[in-house]
């Protein structure tokens, strides 16, 4: 992922640090779970260079999903929050110009998606979707309403907290790392099945955001930091990097 500095050698990450391939508990792991011994291989050309993102291509409300999607004069349903923080690498250096996407439920825990067919009603004025990109300390911001936890066929009665999906692109679509931000005081982050396949429980907290305070605005909306590591031995756990490789 960029970072616009030269640096030296990666540190070395944890491979305890991220959830094992084969997770039981979490049923859809069974069948998708590798076979074989996981392979390491190189990025090529193909990886490292494209296709890229056009920067100019994002909507003066794409990090607003309170208004992207609502009609004139009307709002969606629910908490009123602004998520915020920084993509760092292995040595605390924010990476610059990267694009973030995030995507999530509604207030009823509800995706705007066909296949969801939880009975949760959509909002009409919430489509639960944005991006931004990091400014040059690696800072992002964005505003949404708190999304609610949803029921999923795992367990007799398994719950998925509240949660906030991230993806956090490099210099080509090839180099995406996605990941899970849950919120701070959530019971429901310690029931869930697909939490609990990450080993570390400092792992797990990673993942949690805390309540900002002092980045809320009065009688308007509470605020949310949520840092994001890209490498090294305590990154962010990653969904789509779970061998830690």
């Amino acid at each position: 992922m960029p970072t616009n500095r030269p640096r030296g050698a990666l540190m070395p990450r944890d491979r305890d640090w991220h959830p094992a391939g084969y997770t039981p508990g979490y049923k859809t792991s069974v069948k998708r779970s590798p076979t074989y011994a996981l392979i390491s291989l190189d990025n090529g050309p193909a990886e490292q260079t494209g296709p890229v993102f056009g920067h100019n291509q994002l909507g003066e409300l794409d990090n607003d999903l309170i208004l992207n999607y609502a009609k004139p004069g009307e709002l969606p349903i629910g908490e009123r929050i602004i998520v915020h923080g920084r993509v760092l690498d292995e040595g605390g250096r924010p990476v610059r110009g990267g694009l973030v996407e995030f995507w999530q439920a509604n207030a009823g825990g509800r995706y705007r998606h066909k296949k969801d067919t939880y009975l949760a009603p959509l909002d009409p004025n919430f489509g639960g979707c944005g991006r931004t990109i990091t400014d040059e300390d690696g800072y992002y911001s964005f505003r949404t309403i708190k999304p609610g936890p949803y029921p999923w066929p795992n367990g007799v009665n398994d719950w998925r907290p509240a949660h906030i999906h991230f993806s956090v692109f490099g210099h080509a679509f090839a180099q995406r790392l996605v990941c899970q931000m849950y919120f701070e005081g959530d019971p429901l982050i310690w029931k869930c099945p697909i939490v609990k396949t990450i080993p570390s429980k400092e792992a797990i907290e990673r993942l949690v955001a805390p309540l900002d305070l002092n980045a809320s605005l009065p009688m308007d909306t509470l605020a949310y930091k949520f840092d994001i590591v890209l490498r090294g031995s305590r990154q962010t756990v990653f969904d789509n990097k779970l061998e830690g490789m």
